[in-house]
Formats: structure tokens, sequence, C-alpha cells
């Protein structure tokens, strides 16, 4: 195939897919917007981080966010990656353009993983992952579904479970860093 056909393949797919953008974003206007599930999807988003604000160790927020961070940038790919590969997929978004659930990525992976490694420090990081991975596998997510708001479409719940014990023991072990440099000009 020559190049300018490829290139004519692709424009044609894109253009598809903008199209459908432009139709979830009326969908989402005109259905989802300041819906129930929308405002709570906005509760989520914001609550937990409030919550940690005022409960964090404030000597440990640095540390702590570093984790958080990580946890966001990882939960965002994953969770792209499962939604274009279609394994699930969400509705009520919070942001229309987003294929991930604004409030799972940002907030309640990131701030429940950042308590979890700021309470009980001395716990067992493997306990704390299999607490993690069971709450959130296996509570978190069937509750998401009955709400409508996740519909994993080939992906299980017991898929979740060894991911998220994963990405927990990560977060520790980033938390535990202290190789810093310090910057100098």
């Amino acid at each position: 195939m020559r190049k300018k056909d490829i290139i004519e393949l692709i424009d044609a797919n894109v253009n598809q897919v903008q199209t459908l953008i432009r139709e979830r974003v009326h969908i989402w206007h005109e259905y989802v917007l300041f819906s129930d599930l929308w405002w709570f999807g906005v509760f989520l988003s914001i609550v937990p981080w409030v919550i940690w604000f005022f409960l964090r160790n404030k000597y440990s927020s640095d540390r702590i966010l570093y984790v958080g961070f990580f946890v966001i940038v990882i939960s965002l790919l994953l969770d792209i990656l499962g939604d274009q590969l279609g394994f699930w997929h969400y509705r009520f978004n919070v942001i229309p353009v987003l294929p991930t659930y604004f409030p799972w990525d940002v907030t309640l992976m990131p701030v429940s993983i950042m308590f979890l490694i700021q309470v009980k420090p001395n716990t067992s990081p493997y306990l704390k992952a299999l607490f993690f991975a069971l709450l959130t596998s296996y509570v978190a997510e069937p509750f998401i579904t009955w709400l409508k708001i996740y519909e994993p479409t080939i992906w299980r719940y017991s898929y979740s479970f060894p991911i998220q014990f994963i990405i927990y023991l990560f977060a520790h072990y980033i938390s535990r860093r202290n190789k810093f440099e310090k910057l100098t000009s």
C-alpha cells in the first residue's frame, strides 16, 4: 500500500473518531451534565482531596503527594488502555472527553493509597496491598458497576486484584525512597 493511501485511511479514521467524540460530548451535555451521577462524580473528585488535606501528615506531604502523582499516572494509563481495548467503558463521566472515570483515577485511587501509606506505617505493605486490592476489586468496582457508571465488558473483577496489589506495592516502595539530590544553581 502506498504512503498516500495509508495517510488517507488514517485521516478517515481520525475523522470518524472526532465525529463520535462530538456525539459523545452532545449526549453528555444533554443527559449527563448535572445528573445525580454526575454530581456524585464531582463529589468523589473533590471531597477525598479535601479530607486528605486536613488529615494528612503535614511533615510527609511532599513524599505522599509524590506517591499520589505516581498512582494517578499509572491509573490513568491503565484505565485509558482498558477503555481503548474495549475491556470496559464508563458512563456518567465528570469530563466527557476523557475515556476514564476521573474520580477513580485522579482521586479515589491516589488518595486511598496515600492514606494507607500514612496510617500505621510499620504495618506490612503486603497486608495493606492485600486490603487495598480486595477493597478496590471486590467492593469499589462492583459498587460503581451497580450504579451503572462502570461497565466491564470482557473484564472481571478478579483481573483487577493483582494489578491493584502491585500498584500499592510500587507506591509503598516509592514512598520509602529518600535519595534526592539537593538542587543547586
